[in-house]
């Protein structure tokens, strides 16, 4: 059983839009980078919208992000989690993020994208109730970016991504 935490955000207090996911995978904790499974089709999809090459480097794709008001960070800060899987995710251990202290230090954002089911599931149980009903956030769930995900393909995924323009 391992015990895994999850990063800090990529964030700047202009983001106006958040994509969360879960917890970062095992290759993602092993480079210290959200989305590092070579697999996973998170940054292959955020090139095609934002007009880069996936061969650049993390910093630079992480420039690119917050140059166009984009906030990525997970929906859990720690868990027990055998595997890279959500669905290995021990539900009673969950540790959510302060997305108080988070929404306070980015108060642009007003639309949240999660990246899958699992992230969306835990937020509006954990997160959402303990924010404050005026906050004026709308959220969309996408088809989760991981491999694991293989029943969409990634024409449909990046169709469906291609929403996170809109609101910019």
């Amino acid at each position: 059983m391992s015990y895994v935490k999850s990063f800090s955000p990529i964030a700047a207090t202009n983001a106006k839009i958040l994509i969360l996911g879960s917890i970062p995978s095992r290759t993602s904790l092993q480079h210290q980078q959200y989305y590092a499974y070579p697999h996973n089709a998170f940054w292959r999809i955020m090139a095609e919208l934002f007009d880069f090459s996936t061969d650049i480097s993390y910093q630079q794709r992480t420039k690119i992000l917050i140059a166009n008001h984009i906030a990525v960070w997970d929906v859990l800060k720690a868990c027990f989690r055998p595997g890279s899987l959500d669905s290995d995710i021990e539900t009673q251990s969950i540790i959510p993020n302060d997305f108080f202290q988070f929404y306070l230090a980015q108060p642009n954002i007003n639309n949240v994208f999660f990246n899958g089911l699992k992230a969306e599931q835990v937020y509006r149980k954990k997160i959402l109730p303990q924010l404050n009903p005026k906050n004026q956030i709308l959220y969309h769930q996408l088809p989760s970016t991981s491999p694991a995900n293989a029943r969409v393909s990634y024409q449909d995924k990046l169709e469906k991504w291609r929403m996170v323009k809109k609101y910019i």
